[in-house]
């Protein structure tokens, strides 16, 4: 019966990719489903997206290990959003861009700004791809335990396939079916975790009274939050994935509301999904933290139904690998092409290219993650990278004249600060992390000043 089930869901991702493939005959039909998508539909798109392998495996994991302080992991993201919404969406919209880097190069001028950030975007988002593959083939292994690793391969292989033929009109799609899917799954999860503990105040009562601390606690204090806020919550700020998202509704008007509902309904999963990291940790006292949400469905949801909940499980996962592997492969072609060739190919030639860019990423990203092991430590090292990199240039250069920003300084951000924040992060200085936006904001002014004063010394 499981084996029907995900078998069922797998054909039916990949037939959409098939169906959406025929909408298809521009970029702009590739990448931004022609600005066409209407609010709803980019809504549940988006919150499929967001509540990927972190949201599900990971902050599960960390309900498990840290309790009620672990929400913070998409409680930032909420905060990303909605300062997203009300103060950046409309300027946003109204480039009419496809990609991130794209909006960087219209900022700061010139070709220089859209390949450092492209690259940092690439880098980053194999890192952020690979780690959703991991997650896939461990929500799948509560059914065939002990095939990981081929299980990981086939959940990457369906992904791949449907975003490369269907592009963004695959996406909006199976990501709105997959939303209802999570939702049903988060349910499942809880109701029957707190039935099998005995009910609510029996499960409150078990837990350790640090597990219910809030908003810090012995084990999260605010150092981390802080942490948590500039650095994951920063790339909902300025996350490529989101703003095509932005870049595919109406007008500015639906990209505010999309992005206001979804934080809203992030806050609501945030506590649902570490409450069963929570719960796990009744139940199941001596598992990994990582293994708490699949152990959970292995060991209290009904054999019929744990198919639909790692359905749900795994419809989580993709909808945020799809749209992370979209955005690196299109960037790849429209933006570090564009940026090194002065004349694109035509229209055919690029959905071409753009297409074999998805399927390259989305490769290379299975490489990683056949490599790599925790989910939550391959996203903070790819979070540090790229936010540390791209977020202080993206937010400030909204005001580059006002502020008197040049591209030299915006690449020198880029470039710097992310090489120092994955340097710090990778070598476990986590307490130092900070200091890489710092670098960024003093970088981005230092040279932004400095090389306009050189140059006018020079010509003078």
């Amino acid at each position: 019966m499981n084996f029907i089930i995900i078998g069922l869901f797998f054909t039916i991702m990949l037939a959409v990719g098939i169906i959406s493939m025929k909408n298809i005959h521009t970029m702009a039909g590739y990448a931004v489903a022609d600005r066409r998508a209407g609010a709803a539909v980019v809504t549940g798109s988006l919150l499929a997206t967001v509540v990927g392998g972190s949201s599900t495996i990971g902050l599960a994991g960390l309900g498990y290990s840290l309790g009620l302080v672990g929400a913070w992991w998409l409680l930032v993201g909420a905060v990303g959003l909605t300062v997203l919404g009300t103060v950046f969406a409309r300027r946003i919209r109204e480039t009419n861009a496809y990609t991130l880097p794209e909006i960087l190069e219209r900022q700061y001028g010139g070709s220089s700004a859209r390949l450092a950030a492209s690259t940092l975007i690439v880098i980053a988002w194999l890192g952020i791809i690979a780690a959703q593959m991991i997650a896939a083939g461990k929500i799948l292994a509560v059914l065939w335990p002990g095939q990981t690793e081929i299980l990981t391969v086939t959940a990457a292989l369906v992904f791949i396939v449907y975003t490369a033929l269907g592009g963004q009109y695959s996406i909006l799609r199976t990501d709105a079916i997959q939303a209802v899917i999570i939702a049903a799954g988060i349910v499942f999860c809880l109701v029957f975790g707190i039935d099998a503990a005995g009910g609510g105040a029996r499960l409150l009562q078990a837990l350790p009274e640090e597990s219910l601390s809030f908003p810090i606690s012995a084990g999260f204090g605010w150092n981390d939050l802080v942490t948590f806020l500039f650095f994951v919550g920063a790339a909902y700020l300025v996350g490529p994935d989101i703003y095509s998202r932005i870049l595919s509704v109406r007008d500015a008007a639906d990209a505010r509301r999309v992005l206001l509902v979804t934080a809203a309904c992030l806050v609501i999963i945030a506590f649902a999904v570490v409450f069963i990291g929570m719960t796990a940790r009744v139940l199941l006292p001596d598992i990994q933290p990582e293994s708490a949400l699949p152990a959970l469905v292995m060991n209290v949801v009904p054999r019929g139904l744990s198919g639909l909940v790692v359905a749900a499980l795994l419809a989580a996962i993709m909808s945020s690998a799809d749209s992370c592997l979209l955005t690196a492969g299109t960037v790849l072609t429209s933006d570090i092409l564009g940026s090194l060739r002065k004349e694109l190919p035509g229209e055919r030639v690029m959905l071409l290219l753009t297409r074999a860019s998805v399927a390259i990423v989305g490769l290379v990203s299975l490489m990683v993650a056949l490599e790599l092991g925790g989910v939550i430590a391959s996203l903070l090292l790819a979070y540090t990278v790229y936010s540390a990199g791209i977020v202080i240039p993206v937010v400030l250069g909204f005001y580059r004249e006002r502020l008197r920003l040049n591209s030299r300084g915006a690449v020198a951000s880029m470039v710097v600060g992310g090489a120092v924040g994955g340097g710090l992060k990778f070598f476990g200085c986590d307490e130092y992390v900070l200091m890489a936006l710092v670098v960024s904001v003093v970088l981005l002014f230092g040279v932004s000043y400095g090389s306009r004063y050189f140059f006018q010394k020079k010509e003078a």
